[in-house]
Parts: C-alpha cells; structure tokens; sequence
C-alpha cells in the first residue's frame, strides 16, 4: 500500500474525529486534555527555552501551541495537518498566533519538529506496513529539521487486553536503535511516564 493511501485514510480517520467532538482531546482521538497535557509535556522536553522554530507535524486544532505559550518564548510555530477540517479549527482558535498549512515546501527546514499520536492509528494496515510508514516519515522529519525532534507511539509493553486492532503498539527499543542509527547520537526514549506510550527525543 502506498505511503499516499496511508495518508488518506488517516486524513479520513480524523476528519470525522474533530466533526464529532469538535477542538477538543476526543476530536483528535485522545482520552482528553490531562493525558494530552503529559504527553506534550514530553515531546516538550526536546526544546529549549526560548529562540527557536517548530513544527508541530499533524498538529490537530492546535493544542501543542497553547501547551507552549506559557513555558517558552520568542519562537515560531507552524502547525502542519493533512486534514482540512483539522486546520479550520485550529485557525478559528489561534488565527493571531501561529501559522497553518496542509502543505511543506522542499526546501523548507525547521529547528525542531515535534509529532504527537501521529502514528497511533493504523486502521487495517498491516505492523509491517505502518512501521515501513513510520520510517519513511521519520526519515522526512530528520530532513527538515536542524537542530531535533520529538515523537510518540503507543507502546508494545501495554497491557494485552487493553490493546486494539486498529491501533499500532511499537516495539520502543526498535525505533530508538533506528533513530540512533540514523539520525543523530543524543536520543533519548522515555518510557516511565503513567500512559500506555514512549516518547523519542532526537538531538541534532
């Protein structure tokens, strides 16, 4: 299955996810705000304090952006989803603050990216076939940033019977080798937070 069929129909997914539950955690498929507040509270820790550009790479209505206003200065946020619902809300609530687009230049590069519950979601895609779809992601994320980034998955260390079929639970070890390998020698993989997920933190 092509990366393009991937993306459509998680472009589907989440479209219909924001129509039923609007700017909120369950309109981007969390359990709601005091998980997704952890989470960024995680991929945050790839950041400095202050001067630097992010993208916030599938960034829903914008949330990461009101994670980030309180704790860091001077930076410049571009929020990138494919989904065109996804995007309208997230220009009806920070239209003054940040910039929004559906579309990445080649030549355009960020200091940092972050990506939350970006590769949650599998539907009926095969393990094989979303992990090759991860790597040739994360693959994009090394070439667009210049100084790091940050990701999350749900974990393959979670309980099984709490685990569903149309998610993807991720082998931590595996992506934080591949991300050693190939990206940059300061990784860190933090998994000793209370969610049924890990967070790679990737410096450049």
């Amino acid at each position: 299955m092509s990366k393009k069929e991937i993306i459509d129909s998680v472009n589907h997914y989440y479209t219909e996810k924001v129509k039923e539950h609007g700017p909120t955690g369950k309109g981007v498929d969390w359990n709601g705000e005091e998980s997704q507040f952890l989470r960024f509270s995680q991929l945050g820790k790839v950041l400095p304090t202050e001067g630097f550009s992010i993208l916030d790479y599938g960034c829903g209505y914008g949330a990461f952006l009101d994670y980030l206003k309180p704790s860091f200065k001077d930076f410049q946020y571009t929020g990138f989803d494919i989904s065109a619902q996804m995007l309208l809300e997230a220009e009806k609530l920070h239209s003054q603050k940040g910039a929004f687009t559906s579309e990445l230049q080649e030549e355009q590069k960020f200091d940092f990216l972050v990506a939350s519950g970006l590769f949650n979601v599998r539907l009926d895609k095969s393990d094989e076939e979303w992990k090759d779809y991860i790597v040739q992601t994360l693959d994009q994320f090394d070439s667009i940033t210049t100084r790091g980034f940050a990701f999350n998955i749900l974990t393959s260390y979670s309980d099984a019977d709490k685990q569903r079929d149309y998610l993807y639970y991720a082998d931590p070890l595996y992506f934080f080798d591949h991300c050693k390998r190939n990206y940059s020698k300061e990784v860190a993989l933090l998994h000793d937070y209370e969610l049924y997920e890990f967070t790679i933190l990737v410096r450049k």
